[in-house]
């Protein structure tokens, strides 16, 4: 399975960004599949993840202001950031075939990663 993301940029604190990755290589429709960021010198974090039946899974950090969605027909994730803060400012990854509770503890072994994009919160 191959990865690629896209979406990222520069925005104001308060305002909003939609991710996207697109899975190209593989039956994407039966991974979980999500969010990582990567702040400089910082560790990469989980941020959320989506199964096959969409049910979902967040960091507390983004609870109420991100939404991950996905449309296996197009095979895409997506990730809806609002009420951005300078603190979401990182690389975002997505990636696929991991499990969101090994992620949310930190030891995600994630199978299949797309390259990062960018999110910059100007404050």
């Amino acid at each position: 399975v191959q990865l690629q993301a896209s979406g990222g940029g520069l925005v104001q604190a308060g305002g909003s960004l939609r991710l996207s990755c697109a899975a190209s290589g593989g039956t994407f429709s039966r991974y979980v599949a999500g969010w990582f960021r990567q702040a400089p010198g910082k560790a990469r974090e989980f941020v959320a993840a989506v199964d096959w039946t969409s049910r979902l899974w967040y960091a507390e950090s983004v609870k109420g202001r991100f939404t991950i969605s996905r449309d296996n027909a197009k095979n895409t994730v997506y990730l809806q950031m609002n009420n951005l803060k300078s603190e979401d400012t990182a690389v975002y990854y997505c990636g696929a075939g991991f499990s969101p509770i090994a992620a949310m503890k930190g030891a995600p072994s994630v199978n299949y990663w797309g390259q990062g994009t960018q999110v910059t919160v100007s404050s």
